[in-house]
């Protein structure tokens, strides 16, 4: 987590809903102003919990029923939702922890949390596609019989658990990372019951049994590059990266131009602290004749009404010479993010 590059002994920051505009220290203004939702956050709550225990119930059935099939289809299923029954589990435990307050060693509060859970959801979405395709090259090398009817059977009711959860999910907040990552595995195991379901039919008609590992395959790839997206966009934010939607230079650029109080912009970075709330910190040297408040507040004013970056760390400088040295701020080098 990167902290603001100026901070105060002793000086706490609450984040739980507060909005401290307008105080600053020594040429120092934070801007603690959250967007947080907590109607819309406790509905995403609730519906993860749902899931989860309906998942957590299916998945013990499905088990069982592809080890009396001899189904890695459905194996392969009950695999993932275990695994999809813990990632909900921790989805709903990081809402939790995003209510709590910042504390004096976690000054940012906890939001992150679900950022966290989100990126270790990918991760855990691709080691299991990974398993199912190593899996499935075994089956293909040596094939197994598979009881296509019990196959059917288990299939059948397992996609429709999984639509329900889906649905259940799906009227959350999908522009959340951390629903989006519980819509993943809901949406793994929706697509692995399809794929058991046309891997039955298959066998019932033909015989074929390599259907099964096959469609497990098809499968697995689909996952496999959702959860790659999923890793892409809660590790940029993790690496504080600037947000896919934010340029950096074209923010600084636009204070420079809309900000008459403003002699110079620099040293300005942006990043977001979860999928909502976007951070930024920078150096504006004053004009001649303009007072260091009226001077952060019209940045402030710029940031929130055009940019929408409600949290901001200003150091106001009087002096020419930045005192940082401007060597530092990283204009010479290409920002991936």
């Amino acid at each position: 987590m990167a902290s603001d590059s100026h901070m105060h002994a002793g000086h706490d920051h609450d984040h739980a809903g507060h909005d401290h505009s307008g105080h600053s220290h020594a040429g120092h203004s934070h801007d603690h102003g959250h967007s947080h939702t907590p109607e819309v956050e406790s509905g995403n709550k609730n519906r993860v919990l749902l899931a989860a225990a309906f998942t957590t119930l299916f998945m013990v059935v499905e088990a069982l029923g592809g080890i009396f099939s001899g189904s890695l289809a459905l194996l392969a299923d009950a695999g993932h939702m275990l695994t999809d029954a813990v990632a909900l589990s921790f989805a709903y435990i990081a809402y939790r922890a995003s209510e709590r307050p910042g504390t004096r060693h976690m000054t940012y509060g906890f939001d992150r949390m679900k950022i966290l859970v989100a990126y270790t959801n990918g991760l855990a979405i691709l080691a299991i596609a990974l398993w199912i395709v190593v899996e499935a090259v075994h089956r293909v090398l040596s094939p197994q019989p598979v009881l296509g009817g019990s196959m059917m059977v288990i299939a059948v009711v397992g996609l429709i658990v999984n639509i329900g959860c889906f649905a259940i999910l799906h009227g959350g907040d999908r522009e959340s990372l951390n629903m989006r990552g519980a819509l993943l595995h809901v949406m793994g195991d929706l697509l692995g019951s399809v794929g058991a379901i046309l891997a039955a039919g298959i066998i019932l008609l033909t015989g074929w049994t390599l259907a099964d590992p096959i469609l497990s395959v098809v499968v697995s790839v689909i996952l496999i590059r959702s959860a790659w997206s999923l890793l892409k966009e809660s590790g940029v934010i993790l690496m504080e990266g600037a947000p896919s939607e934010t340029d950096r230079d074209a923010i600084e650029a636009d204070l420079s131009a809309h900000v008459g109080e403003a002699a110079d912009i620099h040293h300005m970075h942006v990043w977001s602290l979860d999928d909502r709330q976007k951070m930024a910190t920078l150096h504006a040297r004053m004009k001649e004749g303009t007072g260091p408040d009226a001077l952060t507040m019209a940045i402030k004013k710029r940031l929130r009404d055009f940019h929408g970056i409600n949290h901001a760390t200003i150091q106001v400088e009087e002096s020419p010479l930045c005192l940082d040295g401007r060597e530092q701020d990283g204009h010479a080098h290409e920002h991936a993010a």
